[in-house]
């Protein structure tokens, strides 16, 4: 059962950034290449810590998540409309930071808390962007993420720390993120703002 949920899991991964890249491409969806880069090279790395803790077919999410957000971090660097700004600058470097710290930490329980940080900071950048312009990101695709990444901790064959804090803090920044994104496109449309 739990391979079926893995399986299932790992699908929605790729059929739910369908939109997201489809978007990117039309130019509808602008991603901040920080965040992307950032998520695929940690989430690679929260996928070698999950195998590592022998999380089994939950852990194959995590790995379709990495090959996803490097095809979006090239569509983004292709599509060459970067909105950065010094914050954005400061938290990349932030995550690069916490990334070198993770390397010289030979503790994996220290190492998935500090994977979970970078991801989270990377995350700042959309956020910001997000903020002025919430329709330039795919609403559905988050919503999505949501449910994969409560299906992977269904999948996990294995319940520890190690193997279940990437993907909870996930089902907790998508599920936050897509309501901001609902409120702020709410917000936005009524004001007439467009920023």
């Amino acid at each position: 059962m739990k391979e079926i949920i893995g399986i299932i899991a790992v699908v929605l991964t790729f059929v739910g950034y369908i939109p997201y890249i489809i978007d990117t491409i039309k130019g509808k969806t602008t991603p901040h290449i920080y965040t992307w880069f950032i998520w695929g090279l940690v989430t690679a790395i929260a996928f070698a810590l999950q195998l590592s803790d022998k999380a089994g077919p939950g852990a194959f999410t995590t790995l379709a998540a990495a090959i996803v957000c490097f095809i979006i971090f090239g569509l983004g660097v292709r599509q060459g409309k970067q909105d950065i700004t010094k914050s954005d600058t400061v938290f990349f470097v932030m995550s690069l930071f916490a990334l070198a710290l993770w390397l010289f930490a030979k503790q994996p329980v220290l190492s998935v808390i500090l994977v979970s940080l970078i991801d989270m900071l990377g995350f700042i950048p959309t956020i910001r962007k997000s903020w002025h312009r919430p329709n330039e990101e795919t609403l559905s695709s988050y919503i999505t993420n949501t449910l994969r990444f409560t299906l992977a901790l269904f999948a996990l064959q294995r319940y520890t720390l190690i193997t279940t804090l990437y993907p909870i803090s996930w089902v907790i920044a998508n599920g936050l993120f897509s309501v901001f994104l609902s409120v702020r496109r709410k917000k936005t449309s009524t004001s007439g703002w467009q920023g």
